[in-house]
């Protein structure tokens, strides 16, 4: 309801301020739209169909920032332009309505909306995703209450989400030092169309590769490798720039913002997985959160018009293969149950580095007793 006020207010907005005003309070309830929607969603779905769904959420998006470029061109005015934008929130009014947005039964069962519960279980009684939510519910004594102490207590859960957070601001950040290196280091002024149509299409081929990969290879590993061809792009565009074609820079260019991109969307999946339903929205809005601290380098380095660039390049560099290591840090949650309680939280650790060897030859042999 929220979005759709600011909506009609963004368009009618009579002078600046209060056009940045609504502006903002829209981009804030559209934000909290978005998180609610990721977290419902990864919540109603089988472990075996949590990549599948987010995926086509993911291309989902890809059309429609393809479609907005289709109507930016289309449009003759701003106003338009945003009235066109708003004008679809008004879907959001429907959520509302009984049955159409169906509500998490792992909310359902840790706030103990038994009747809502008990017609969710009508309805979804030979679901696999609802047979082990209804395993947890028997063996869980009683409700859940979240305890500060023992959150602050929770070291595994904060490191996790220190890594993955830490992961999200570097991978959203470093995208903008790719989409604009040629224009930063040898003058050339690529179209804003160009750059915006070159973002989008590495975000939707992306998806395409996570999907490809990460249920074979795991969270943890695709991860890693992301943020390894992330760092490793950058590393080689700073040191050899003075060496490389047109045609090379843009190859390591193209797969540097491909390679971030993939990293930023599977460390919020990533969150999602590993945080405890009790503060799953938390964990992954904070994680959100950092990646648009990151995407914030982009219109600071514009409006110090890119003062500096080289520096800041090198920073984020450094910081990625920072974050490399620190991948090393997290668990694997491949077609794994979503943690419910923070005590669930803490038992997602990293597998170990190494199989201990064991030795199972005797020191001395035992003598038989039948001879």
């Amino acid at each position: 309801m929220l979005a759709v006020v600011f909506g009609v207010l963004v368009c009618v907005s009579p002078s600046p301020p209060v056009f940045i005003s609504m502006r903002f309070c829209l981009a804030a309830a559209s934000a909290g739209v978005f998180l609610m929607l990721y977290v419902t969603r990864v919540e109603l779905c089988d472990p075996s169909l949590r990549l599948l769904a987010t995926m086509m959420s993911g291309l989902t998006v890809f059309a429609g920032e393809l479609l907005l470029l289709a109507v930016a061109l289309g449009c003759g005015s701003w106003r338009g332009l945003l009235g066109t934008g708003a004008a679809p929130l008004s879907l959001f009014l429907c959520y509302g309505i009984p049955g159409v947005f169906p509500e998490s039964p792992r909310w359902l069962l840790l706030s103990e909306r038994t009747g809502d519960m008990n017609s969710f279980s009508e309805r979804q009684r030979d679901d696999d995703s609802f047979t082990e939510l209804d395993t947890e519910s028997s063996s869980s004594p009683g409700r859940p209450h979240l305890s500060f102490p023992e959150l602050l207590h929770s070291r595994n859960i904060w490191k996790n989400l220190c890594v993955l957070g830490f992961t999200s601001f570097i991978s959203h950040g470093i995208s903008h030092c790719y989409s604009s290196f040629r224009g930063d280091v040898r003058g050339f002024t690529p179209s804003f169309y160009w750059t915006y149509l070159l973002s989008v299409c590495a975000g939707g081929g992306a998806w395409l590769l996570l999907w490809a990969t990460v249920d074979r290879f795991g969270r943890r590993g695709i991860l890693l490798l992301a943020m390894t061809l992330t760092g490793l792009a950058s590393l080689i565009l700073l040191g050899l720039m003075d060496y490389l074609s047109e045609s090379a820079m843009t190859v390591f260019s193209i797969m540097g913002l491909f390679s971030s991109q993939a990293a930023a969307s599977l460390s919020i999946l990533f969150t999602a997985e590993v945080m405890p339903t009790i503060i799953r929205g938390s964990g992954v809005g904070a994680v959100m959160a950092l990646g648009c601290v990151g995407r914030l380098s982009s219109p600071l380095m514009d409006l110090r018009n890119h003062y500096g660039y080289f520096l800041h390049h090198v920073v984020y560099s450094s910081l990625a293969l920072l974050a490399v290591l620190s991948i090393l840090l997290l668990p694997e949650s491949k077609r794994k149950p979503l943690p419910q309680t923070l005590a669930d939280g803490e038992q997602y650790r990293r597998p170990p580095l190494g199989r201990r060897r064991r030795d199972n030859v005797p020191l001395l042999a035992t003598p038989n007793p039948e001879t």
